[in-house]
């Protein structure tokens, strides 16, 4: 899969279904967040994973440009950060090493892969706010963004976060072919692949879905009835709360 076309494609999908759009449309599955507060993220985003591989640590707040400058277009602040991170992932090959914010994948691939996800869940933001339809992702695509929201998020940032689950849950994530286990509770979260269907069985909980959906529903994109559920409602209603806490 290659990340890097992935990241441009989805960057320049994002501007053209900004370009000309009232700054203040909500984006409907967030509540709270408009289309130019989502421009202005990515942007910014893009500037900090820069500032993530040149320092060679976590940047702190105002060590990177976070918002555009005095008459700056919003716009064209996440073309120019756009630019700028596929220049510097470009020149580098994705095994070579960086700092990043996953101690299990310190080089260049985390952040072609992060920020291709970053870009791809954002755009279907934007495309909410303008009013359209979003736009498909290749099945490919979204089930590794499923994996990249339940190993990265659930299993890691959580556990950055210091937070923690109100009681031990199993639930079976689902996508076709796919199958991950993820564990909530006291002890913190983790979430892992398993190849035999069968292990399905072990979980409180199992939720289903096509890879696109699933990908929209783990991020906090679509409602519950998008996605097939069944066993333990509360165990799933752990997940989702959690997984809202990882990603915000």
């Amino acid at each position: 899969m290659n990340f890097l076309d992935i990241l441009r494609r989805e960057a320049e999908l994002l501007a053209m279904s900004a370009f000309g759009q009232p700054p203040h449309k909500g984006v409907p599955a967030c509540p709270g967040l408009n289309l130019g507060e989502t421009v202005r993220h990515v942007g910014s985003g893009y500037r900090s994973a820069l500032e993530w591989i040149r320092l060679g640590r976590e940047p702190r707040a105002g060590e990177w440009q976070d918002h555009p400058e005095a008459g700056e277009d919003p716009l064209e602040f996440m073309r120019s950060g756009a630019a700028a991170v596929l220049a510097e992932l470009s020149a580098h090959e994705e095994d070579e090493p960086c700092a990043t914010w996953w101690p299990d994948q310190q080089n260049y691939g985390f952040w072609r892969r992060r920020l291709a996800h970053e870009t791809t869940v954002h755009r279907m933001d934007v495309q909410g706010a303008a009013g359209v339809e979003a736009g498909a992702v290749d099945d490919d695509v979204a089930v590794d963004g499923v994996d990249e929201v339940l190993t990265l998020w659930l299993g890691h940032k959580l556990d950055v976060l210091g937070v923690r689950g109100s009681r031990d849950s199993l639930v079976a994530i689902e996508v076709e072919d796919h199958l991950w286990l993820t564990r909530c509770g006291p002890r913190g979260a983790s979430a892992w692949r398993v190849v035999n269907p069968e292990d399905a069985h072990l979980a409180d909980a199992q939720v289903s879905a096509s890879p696109m959906t699933m990908y929209r529903w783990l991020w906090g994109r679509l409602p519950d009835r998008m996605v097939r559920v069944a066993g333990d409602h509360d165990a799933i209603a752990q997940l989702w709360a959690l997984l809202r806490l990882a990603t915000k």
